[in-house]
């Protein structure tokens, strides 16, 4: 498989690895925590710091447990202002990077390659998050999509790849001195592994117009339905004949599939739905027979999502600034913010009532916005985890989520869009019935949402408009949420010095991460075993406390007591991995009784080869 090259990728190969982990620190005075509960690492998380060391922070949590990630980095169109600033060791790179306090902009003549250094450690983290039947969707323009697909082609291989759909971002087109128009953006989607597709993605509820497809002509007891072919392409040569059985029309006609075609129903079951009066021959019984699909029977599953994201369906730019404005106020500034429906798509295909979204670039806090709304859809329990590292982090982000959650200051008339389409009087004339229709079935959908429902042509647009009047506060949607900042990282060197030691749980988490390579799911309280977690092929023990004094003591160390303690607790047998400062016992007595001894600080990495 081709791969891709780029200037300090050797530098950057491994980064993330040596990333320090980093203790997540609750500030409770800006969370918003559920009535009469603290605030808890269990629940929605927004969190302030670097995000390549927020996302390292999240391993020993949430390694191989988020389900959707979505990420609207920066598109390095040159006007952006982002700096490359990880803290990579090579001399080489340093000397490369000096200007990176700088922005990078258009006269940087190698922004590309800086963009990929950025993102190659975050995407490397990102998977290792990344549930097994997960996947992450990445928004994008034309200066970095293909050297993006290339990029995750290689972290998480080309057959991982799901789609890279195109998001109608503006409905007016703009001419920005460019010889065409550029309407939409790009929406890259990858998954972790094949099991994503067992899994199964979402089917999208049928918008207005798909639902006045259906109809009922003939009153069937069923309810409304729509037909779809029943004849298909021969690509089976055992089904050549056996599925070309004549049919007898209602009108005596006697007909067949076409050549290289057969039909997709064996002769009795077609028979059956014949009888159930589930095949449609059409107005005068002499059409080639179709299958009735009905819209409000279990078969329906929806409509399969496709690769084009058309601006009616998920808004674009203008709309959601409109949405920032009117939760913020005039004082956001933020450029580019998404609309929440945008983000709403990518859940209703990828994620369920249960999943935990993640955003690692979360600017204004729109992935936040859409899992409330989901949830508030479904009465799901979607989780969100959104990284910020500007000062706006907790000003806008975590203001914006606060305000959605509790409502808003808000007076005035609301407007949201529900259709849009490109109309003449003249087509309009044409088709009047079926436009009026199509108006009717969303005000008959969305009427009790809004005070009046505004429709109205002009310049050749037709826009139906839900106005709703507010007085003084805009209603909530209700939530919760943890507030966190990055701590110093997690130096087990510390233990030697007694300075900045990380507390029991962080370092508990932090080896069992490091000896399994997965997360903790929780830390308990210190128990006489030591034990702090197990894999179906470990048991970790952990014997530490966050004092100088205990640990030079003997009371830190693995003595004879605690080995049987760990034996009898061990009924399955398993593999027993204890990290303490000391041992009182051999290693050759230990590992008789299956026990692997790593000292602390020395030792943390040494199962793991480092």
């Amino acid at each position: 498989m081709p791969t891709l090259e780029f200037k300090g990728k050797q530098f950057v190969y491994s980064h993330h690895l040596g990333v320090p982990f980093r203790e997540l620190q609750v500030v409770p005075n800006k969370s918003l925590p559920a009535e009469g509960k603290k605030p808890s690492l269990d629940d929605n998380l927004i969190i302030h710091g670097d995000n390549l060391e927020a996302l390292k922070a999240l391993l020993p949590t949430h390694a191989g447990k988020v389900d959707c990630i979505f990420i609207d980095p920066p598109y390095n169109t040159g006007n952006e202002g982002w700096c490359y600033n990880d803290n990579v060791r090579s001399p080489l790179m340093k000397e490369w990077l000096k200007k990176s306090a700088n922005p990078v902009d258009k006269e940087d003549l190698e922004r590309h390659d800086k963009w990929l250094c950025m993102m190659w450690p975050r995407i490397n983290l990102l998977r290792e998050l990344l549930s097994d039947d997960g996947s992450i969707w990445m928004t994008l323009d034309d200066n970095e999509i293909h050297r993006a697909r290339v990029l995750f082609d290689e972290i998480f291989g080309e057959d991982n790849f799901i789609c890279c759909a195109a998001w109608e971002k503006t409905y007016t087109p703009k001419s920005n001195g460019r010889v065409i128009s550029t309407d939409h953006d790009h929406v890259l989607a990858y998954c972790k592994s094949d099991k994503f597709i067992d899994h199964g993605w979402n089917y999208l509820d049928r918008n207005e117009e798909q639902q006045g497809r259906f109809k009922n002509p003939d009153n069937d007891p069923n309810g409304p339905w729509r037909t779809y072919p029943l004849d298909v392409r021969t690509e089976n040569n055992e089904r050549r004949e056996k599925y070309r059985y004549p049919v007898t029309l209602p009108s005596g006609r006697v007909v067949r599939p076409a050549k290289g075609r057969h039909w997709s129903l064996p002769e009795k079951a077609f028979e059956k739905q014949r009888e159930d009066g589930e095949i449609y021959f059409g107005k005068n019984g002499d059409a080639m027979p179709t299958k009735k699909v009905y819209l409000d029977k279990d078969e329906d599953k929806g409509v399969i999502a496709r690769t084009w994201w058309p601006y009616q369906d998920v808004k674009g730019n203008q709309d959601a600034k409109k949405q920032l404005l009117a939760i913020m106020g005039d004082g956001s500034d933020f450029i580019t913010p998404k609309p929440y429906q945008l983000i709403h798509r990518v859940l209703e295909i990828s994620s369920d009532r249960d999943s935990i979204v993640l955003d690692s670039f979360a600017g204004s806090g729109t992935t936040a916005h859409a899992v409330l709304e989901a949830n508030k859809k479904d009465s799901g329990n979607r989780r969100f985890i959104l990284v910020e590292c500007e000062d706006y982090a907790d000003t806008l982000t975590a203001e914006r989520v606060r305000r959605v959650i509790k409502g808003y200051p808000y007076t005035g008339t609301q407007r949201e869009e529900l259709h849009r389409e490109n109309i003449t009087w003249s087509t309009f004339e044409k088709k009047q019935s079926k436009v009026l229709d199509h108006i009717a079935s969303i005000e008959n959908l969305h009427g009790h949402e809004y005070d009046k429902i505004k429709k109205q042509i002009k310049d050749g647009v037709l826009t139906v408009t839900g106005e709703r009047r507010v007085e003084k506060a805009a209603p909530g949607l209700s939530g919760s949420f943890t507030y966190c900042t990055l701590g110093e990282p997690i130096d087990i060197e510390s233990l030697l010095t007694g300075k900045d030691m990380p507390g029991f749980e962080a370092l508990a988490r932090y080896v069992f991460y490091t000896a399994t390579g997965q997360s903790l799911e929780k830390v308990g309280q210190p128990a006489p075993d030591g034990l702090i977690g197990e894999t179906k092929l470990f048991r970790v023990h952990l014997f530490y406390q966050p004092d100088k004094e205990w640990l030079r003591s003997n009371e830190s160390a693995l003595n004879a007591e605690r080995v049987v303690a760990i034996e009898q607790g061990n009924k399955g047998g398993k593999r027993a991995i204890v990290f303490a400062v000391a041992k009182f016992m051999s290693q050759k007595e230990l590992t008789s009784r299956r026990i692997e001894f790593c000292q602390l600080p020395y030792a943390v990495h040494r199962i793991l080869g480092d």
